[in-house]
């Protein structure tokens, strides 16, 4: 997904949020005025996170904000699980519920309130607008041998895990590899934090190698770049990834919530809703 002028912009103000040293933000615009047409969103952030550790030093520590928000959902854990059981479909109950986990996302929303995020959960029915998508989901699911989850936040990781879960009682002929982030970035989910969630006991996870808050190919390890080329069904999550994936040529299904104007302008849609759709 390219970077329109208004996404920059963006992308400029946020940093202009964060500091008014002149020398910073001048290279953060040339960086913004000579990026490349195949620039994402995602690539520009990872960048101004290099030269935030020129001038500033490390970033903000995420990692007792990801255990918080992994810890809650553990700690439901058990009740969803119920609840996804009990369900008419417990995959489409699990992938909503996944959906729902994308709110807890640090980069894209100014405000993560817990309160908000719980209130989700009071509607976890399948949408009209999603059916459709949920039906090619799993006629190629069906027929697949290999699944690929791109993940996106800590916390969502655990309700990914659900889904995951879910998904291999449906098909248990697939083999299925989750793909994390490859260092700390944000509140997105590492191999430790998938590890911590207990993702590790039910598919195998592959590291994109970098600090990068989205899936930029050019960048990923051998390994991760397998992994994309030999799935037979992507599934990536959030704003980023679909930012970073999105338009590149690949058939993929996306899902997440539209927490910034960007998105919610692009989809036409409210703030919060959420999005499950298939790129051919």
């Amino acid at each position: 997904m390219r970077i329109s002028e208004s996404c920059a912009k963006c992308l400029y103000d946020r940093q202009v949020n964060k500091t008014d040293n002149q020398a910073y933000l001048a290279e953060v615009k040339e960086l913004l005025d000579k990026r490349r047409e195949d620039d994402t969103s995602p690539y520009m952030v990872y960048l101004f996170n290099k030269l935030h550790v020129k001038y500033f030093g490390k970033g903000a520590d995420y990692r007792e904000v990801k255990k918080q928000y992994n810890d809650l959902i553990l700690g439901m854990e058990d009740e969803l699980l119920k609840e996804i059981e009990n369900a008419e479909d417990p995959l489409a109950k699990s992938l909503i519920m996944a959906r729902i986990g994308n709110y807890i996302d640090f980069g894209a929303m100014n405000h993560v309130d817990q309160k908000e995020f719980l209130e989700l959960f009071k509607d976890t029915e399948m949408r009209d607008a999603d059916s459709a998508v949920y039906e090619e989901f799993l006629k190629d699911c069906a027929k697949a041998g290999n699944f690929l989850l791109v993940c996106d936040n800590c916390g969502e990781i655990v309700l990914d895990k659900l889904f995951i879960m879910q998904l291999k009682k449906r098909f248990p002929q697939l083999d299925v590899k989750v793909l994390v982030r490859g260092a700390e970035v944000l509140n997105d989910a590492t191999a430790e934090d998938a590890a911590y969630s207990g993702m590790d006991k039910v598919a195998q996870i592959v590291s994109n190698g970098e600090a990068i808050a989205g899936t930029v190919y050019a960048m990923l390890p051998r390994d991760a770049k397998a992994a994309l080329d030999n799935a037979d069904v992507i599934l990536a999550k959030g704003q980023g990834n679909y930012e970073s994936m999105a338009g590149f040529g690949r058939h993929a299904f996306y899902m997440f919530l539209c927490k910034c104007e960007l998105f919610t302008g692009r989809f036409k849609v409210p703030r919060l809703t959420g999005i499950f759709i298939e790129e051919k």
